[in-house]
This record gives C-alpha cells, structure tokens and sequence, in this order.
C-alpha cells in the first residue's frame, strides 16, 4: 500500500461533472482529489476483499444474536418497530443488501472495522464510475477493485419490478452539500440501466392516504417501491414514522428496517463478545475503556462527536448534535499517514458480496471535510 503523487487531468471537473459528480469539492477545496492515488498489491486487495467477505458473515450472526437475545432495546430502537425488524430479517424483502465496511488498515497488518454503512451510506458514484474512469485515463494498464457499478445494476435486475410494478420511487433529503442528491441520481441510473422506471422524490413530499392506508407520491400514485437515503433512525422519529412501519406491507422499502441493527454502533461490542480477538475487529465495549481508545456515538454521521483518547489525554474530537443514545468505546487505531493524509479504506458489497472500494483522506477523525482519492492494483 503505497500513496503516490498524481497529476490531476486537465479540465478534471468537467470530466467528472459529465459523469455525474457535480458536487466535487467546496470553498476551492477538492473533495475528488486525483493528485495522488494509492496503489495496492494483488496480494493486499485479496486480503481487503477476503477480510470484507468475513466481516459480512460476522454481522450476520451479530444480527441474529440481537434478535435472538431480544436486545433492539439497548440499540434505542422504538418499540413500535421491533416485531417489524424481526419480520423484515426472518422475511428477507428484496433488498440491494449493500453497504461500505469502513476500515483501517496499512498494508502491514489485517483490516479492521470502523464500523458499517449499510443503511444510508455515500461516496458511491465516486467509487464506481468516477475513480474507474480516472483509472482507464491515467494508468490504464493497471486495475482496480471495483465492480460496483455491474454488481448494483445486476443486483437492480434480480429483485425487478419490485411488487409487481415497474416503478421505483427515490427519496432524500435536500442538503449536505448536493451529496445525497448525487448519490440518488445515482443509484437512480443503476435501476433504469436495469429496467426499472424511476421518480425522483423528497422525503418531505412523501404523502400519506388515510383511506388507502399507504404512502403516495405528488400525482397521487402509489409508491410500491421506496429506495431511501435517509436513515431509518430518522425516518421512525418522523411524525409519520408509524405509517412506515404500517406501509411495510404495501410499500417494499430499500433498504429494509432491519438495517436498524447494523447501522447502529451498538453491533460493535456485540461483535467483539461474539467473536473476541478476532483479526478484524478492534475491542469494543458499551462500558468506558482504559487505554487508547475512540468513543462514538450508536448513531452519528460524518464523524461528528467522536473523541480520541491517547495515554490519557484527548487527542482530537469532533462536534455534532449526535449522543443522546449513549456511546460505545472502541480501541484506537492509529491510521498511517500523516496530518490530513491519512486513509480510511471504504470496501463495499453488493447482496453482501465484495464490490470494491473507495478511500477518502483526512485527519485523526474521518469528517465531512475528507477527500475522496482513487486507487489502482499494480
């Protein structure tokens, strides 16, 4: 594993805006940073690729723990969903069963789990299309890991037309700098590739019909498929959010509820009591660590409210509005590089299968100011 320097192409935003990309980076800040890359081993990706595969079979077992020990009150789910998770995980509704692990690794030793993005997670045009066509402009004679883009169109095909029809609504939220917007168009683009009819629509437009008891859209149709960005611990707080669980019946939500438990951080200590020291997991507990250690909240996003502690004293910490569910305490990983410059490895599955992989760069705490740099196997 080895960063390089690069030379940006010339009329690079162009280039990348014409795939898609059109927020790439703010305040003359680039978020896609082609002016370095990281170039990786064949024997390094089968290692990031086989450690990805074992981790998706570790959450699956701490997924049926949960359920099995009755513990989705601990995760600060409400109750009026939990007979709908456990519907949802035993019923296995078509899902993408996508998601990023976010790693750390240096080459030198196993990847281990930040945690995974598998209910709302981004950066995936970025991974797919983006950096595969840097890759073919710049060093076209090397490869990547990367087979996101087939996977979700195949993935799109498989579980097409989604209850009978054709059509696939899309929500988000406008906001967090375009980022979601983007993504959506996205993963729109993936669908209609497989032959699905698509409508875009903000999750505030979403309607509710009392007398058909179902979600509609603003022409009034029924939305019988709902690919969502917005997470599902928002969504059930919303004052609709006992109509969703109510719609689960008539409307095939993508991804399903029971994501709730592994987007949640409170998988991460139940991973560690089920399979302790294991290679891949880093110790984590529901209770306050001694040594070095990360504390995070069950759920935040973009890095916010995050501390690193290190030989007793708070080394880096982040804001946010996020921890009013408790916190979990992780030991610390420290990543390679230096000052902003140090990698976060995101390695994807689609239908929980490796996929590929994307890395974005930043300090201590991997926030919402990170880059997003591309990489190549050489």
């Amino acid at each position: 594993m080895e960063r390089i320097a690069c030379t940006p192409r010339p009329h690079w935003q162009a280039r990348v805006e014409h795939l898609g990309l059109v927020w790439h980076g703010a305040d003359a800040q680039p978020y896609w940073d082609e002016s370095a890359c990281y170039r990786f081993s064949p024997d390094e990706i089968a290692e990031i690729e086989q450690a990805t595969a074992e981790l998706y079979r570790l959450f699956l077992a701490a997924g049926q723990h949960v359920l099995d020990q009755d513990l989705l009150g601990s995760f600060g789910i409400p109750d009026f969903c939990h007979q709908a998770i456990r519907e949802a995980w035993d019923g296995e509704p078509a899902a993408l069963n996508y998601g990023r692990f976010d790693l750390g690794y240096d080459g030198a030793g196993p990847p281990k789990l930040f945690e995974f993005n598998c209910d709302t997670p981004t950066s995936l045009l970025e991974a797919s299309v983006i950096q595969w066509d840097w890759k073919e402009a710049v060093f076209p004679a090397a490869d990547q890991f990367n087979s996101l883009h087939e996977r979700l169109v195949d993935r799109w095909r498989a579980i097409a037309p989604p209850r009978g029809t054709s059509m696939l609504h899309l929500t988000y939220v406008d906001g967090n700098m375009g980022e979601d917007a983007v993504t959506v168009a996205y993963m729109a683009d993936t669908a209609r590739e497989a032959g699905i009819d698509t409508q875009l629509i903000q999750t505030q437009q979403l309607g509710w019909d009392h007398a058909r008891r179902r979600f509609v859209d603003l022409d009034n149709r029924p939305i019988d498929a709902l690919f969502h960005l917005y997470p599902w611990e928002w969504i059930v707080h919303e004052p609709f959010g006992r109509e969703v669980v109510e719609s689960l019946s008539s409307t095939l939500w993508i991804e399903p509820i029971w994501k709730m438990i592994w987007s949640n951080k409170a998988i991460l200590p139940i991973l560690w009591d089920l399979f302790p020291g294991h290679p891949n997991l880093l110790e984590a507990s529901r209770v306050a660590m001694t040594g070095d250690h990360v504390m995070k909240p069950l759920l935040s996003r973009e890095g916010a409210n995050i501390r690193l502690v290190q030989d007793g004293e708070t080394v880096a910490q982040s804001s946010g509005n996020y921890g009013e569910e408790g916190f979990i305490y992780q030991r610390l990983y420290t990543l390679p590089g230096a000052g902003d410059r140090r990698p976060v490895l995101g390695s994807w599955v689609v239908d929980g299968d490796p996929a590929g992989m994307g890395i974005r760069e930043d300090g201590p705490i991997t926030g919402n100011a990170a880059r997003f740099v591309p990489h190549i196997i050489d």
